[in-house]
């Protein structure tokens, strides 16, 4: 099967893999399109594992501010070089892990840094949960598992659904930016405030706030 500039030029925009990548792709796939799309997944996340051993020092301390002052996120996102940290594509990136982090509350930024009495004590509760739901006590174990995943993804930035895209996370999305802009991309921490956090006030959805005011734009 043949192919043409004009798919590698599509292969190109869809993936934002390099011309000459692309075109070994299709090659490689005999032209079959979707096949190319696919080896140029496989063959990046190789070259993304790769990546994750260099040093990433450079990058930016972003800000977002919500409408009306009511949330406010400080991020710090690193790279590999300056060049990197100036590009759009990068502050791009950045800007739009600052609003999901407004939007999606994560507490932590990874797995890694859950405090280790606090998934203890999650635990337990999904543990007693479980048990009150009358299963067997050999597969308690086996849905606790289950549970603290989807409590990841509640509470770790790289497990949450992208708030732009919920068919992505947030590694995904890290993944595709390190395959697009060549250099090691990594979110090493942030801050969220909400405005009177702590005292009583009225419950607003702030997250369902941000994401209307994302779609607006």
């Amino acid at each position: 099967m043949s192919f043409t500039a004009q798919d590698v030029a599509k292969l190109r925009a869809q993936t934002g893999v390099g011309m000459m990548e692309c075109k070994k792709a299709l090659t490689d796939a005999n032209g079959d399109f979707e096949k190319a799309v696919v080896l140029l997944r496989e063959r990046g996340l190789k070259a993304v594992d790769k990546k994750q051993g260099r040093i990433a020092s450079e990058g930016l301390v972003a800000s977002y501010i919500h409408m009306g002052g009511k949330i406010g996120v400080l991020v710090e996102v690193n790279c590999e070089t300056d060049f990197v940290a100036k590009s759009d594509d990068f502050q791009a990136l950045v800007k739009d892990i600052a609003l999901h982090i407004a939007a999606a509350a994560p507490k932590y930024v990874r797995e890694e840094e859950v405090d280790a009495t606090e998934l203890e004590n999650e635990k337990e509760i999904l543990r007693a949960q479980a048990l009150n739901e009358g299963k067997p006590a050999n597969i308690v174990e086996r849905m606790i598992e289950g549970r603290i995943n989807k409590y990841y993804e509640e509470i770790c930035l790289m497990n949450q659904p992208f708030v732009k895209d919920p068919s992505k996370t947030i590694k995904d999305v890290l993944t595709e930016a390190t395959l697009k802009i060549g250099e090691k991309i990594s979110i090493r921490r942030f801050v969220r405030y909400v405005l009177g956090e702590g005292m009583e006030k009225r419950n607003d959805d702030l997250a369902a706030e941000v994401a209307k005011q994302m779609a607006g734009k």
